[in-house]
């Protein structure tokens, strides 16, 4: 059994590792820390989890996270690079659901999330925990940086494009929305229910920390810089990634076939029949990509529908998914169940 412990894990994907970890064969959660809530037992906190997990949160002091075979951090940006090393000196396997390992600029990093980085040198070691890209660097990797929501589904979205180099890659264009609790579980006005409710909006026009996320994926497969214009969305959900993509075409192929054939031995991307529209509800609860290939009037403009449940394929779920492969076991174990409907 693998020992596990979570950092920070009274949010929303905090929640949910714990629901889907305490499903898995393979797992034994051994703590779970959380400052504020220490002594509070986790299904006081989470009634969904009653008869699932019964521990109590703790003090990161005292819950002797060197002794687990793993960690995940589940944490705000700023926390896991102050706490990283020590963990892996004592052998422990990270990985990261924040943002503090993803980009691999550190100036970069430092402009976005507008902090100094504490362990510059960790980020050059750090694994891009985007399977269906760096899946044999994955197993053998000690610090997974797991890929934010918006940045998993647009570059799985684009993906096909990039590597088969048939896309204007000075100008793709990303329009994706997103569920309520992309934002977190910490109170704020925007994500009231009398603000997000009945409402539409975009936001981080002029720039959103995954852009230079999804620029730097898309920028290493493509060999080059890639340039993209890419606009969040808050939408009245409470969870689901929907991304509308757009690229011109640089040469005639069949899109239908190239994203099939690339896609065709992935566990979670499903790629679906020519002229069909993905949901969100499609995906929720699941660790599944739906992508819809669409070439509108037989033009020049690739659109590319891909939605995910930004929870699971966006988060906690592609965190185990690493965790599957870093350890040796079935890539899809705990991980295969089937979304929610209604």
């Amino acid at each position: 059994m693998l020992k596990v412990g979570i950092v920070g894990g009274t949010g929303y994907t905090g929640v949910e590792l714990l629901r889907i970890l305490s499903d898995h064969p393979e797992v034994s959660i051994r703590a779970i820390t959380s400052r504020k809530e220490a002594g509070m037992g986790v299904a006081e906190l989470f009634p969904s989890l009653r008869g699932r997990v019964s521990l109590k949160f703790c003090e990161p002091a005292e819950a002797s996270l060197e002794r687990c075979d793993l960690v995940f951090f589940a944490t705000p940006n700023g926390i896991a690079m102050n706490q990283a090393r020590p963990l892996l000196d004592a052998g422990v396997r990270i990985i990261d659901l924040s943002a503090d390992f993803r980009i691999k600029d550190v100036a970069a990093w430092e402009k976005w999330y507008d902090m100094t980085h504490a362990c510059p040198d960790l980020i050059a070691e750090a694994v891009y925990g985007l399977p269906e890209i760096n899946r044999e660097k994955i197993r053998n990797a000690r610090l997974i940086a797991n890929p934010g929501c918006y940045p998993t589904a647009v570059q799985l979205g684009f993906l096909p494009l990039v590597e088969a180099g048939i896309a204007d890659l000075d100008n793709l264009v990303a329009d994706a929305k997103s569920g309520v609790s992309g934002a977190g579980r910490n109170a704020a006005v925007h994500t009231l229910y009398a603000e997000a409710a009945d409402n539409f909006k975009a936001y981080g026009v002029p720039g959103h920390r995954h852009l230079p996320e999804i620029r730097q994926g898309l920028s290493t497969v493509a060999k080059r810089e890639v340039g993209l214009t890419f606009v969040p969305h808050l939408t009245p959900m409470i969870r689901g990634i929907h991304a509308t993509l757009y690229a011109k075409l640089t040469a005639e192929a069949d899109l239908q076939a190239l994203y099939a054939n690339r896609y065709a031995d992935e566990p979670f991307v499903d790629v679906l029949p020519p002229g069909a529209h993905p949901e969100t509800r499609s995906v929720r609860g699941s660790n599944l990509c739906r992508i819809a290939v669409h070439r509108p009037q037989g033009g020049n403009t690739a659109v590319i529908l891909s939605v995910t449940d930004n929870l699971v394929k966006g988060a906690a779920g592609q965190a185990v998914q690493n965790m599957n492969l870093m350890f040796g076991l079935p890539e899809a174990l705990a991980i295969s169940h089937a979304p929610l409907l209604p």
